[in-house]
């Protein structure tokens, strides 16, 4: 999930520079729970000829079981985590003329 470090003293941190105050920085470490962590970097690329229906929603969560597709994870891991991220939609059908 997400490490929480307090830093107290000098920081190098650019939100906390010249600051006399304490202050937190947050790091996010391992976003990345389970998805295929034999591979270096983890890619797919889909040509928008391929895609499996004309409207395909993908996960940016790492918490699919359908990665890289989403299965609405990423709910349960907002609701946990306070964290916001959703789905990428990418629609492929044509867009209307305008009139």
């Amino acid at each position: 999930m997400f490490a929480l470090r307090s830093i107290a003293g000098p920081v190098r941190a650019p939100a906390c520079a010249g600051s006399r105050h304490r202050c937190v920085v947050v790091r996010a470490e391992g976003i990345n729970p389970s998805i295929r962590k034999s591979e270096e970097k983890v890619v797919d690329m889909v040509k928008v000829a391929d895609l499996p229906t004309p409207k395909a929603v993908y996960c940016r969560c790492w918490r699919s079981a359908k990665f890289p597709y989403c299965d609405g994870a990423h709910v349960k891991h907002n609701k946990a985590t306070g964290d916001n991220v959703g789905p990428l939609v990418i629609d492929s059908t044509p867009a209307a003329a305008p009139q």
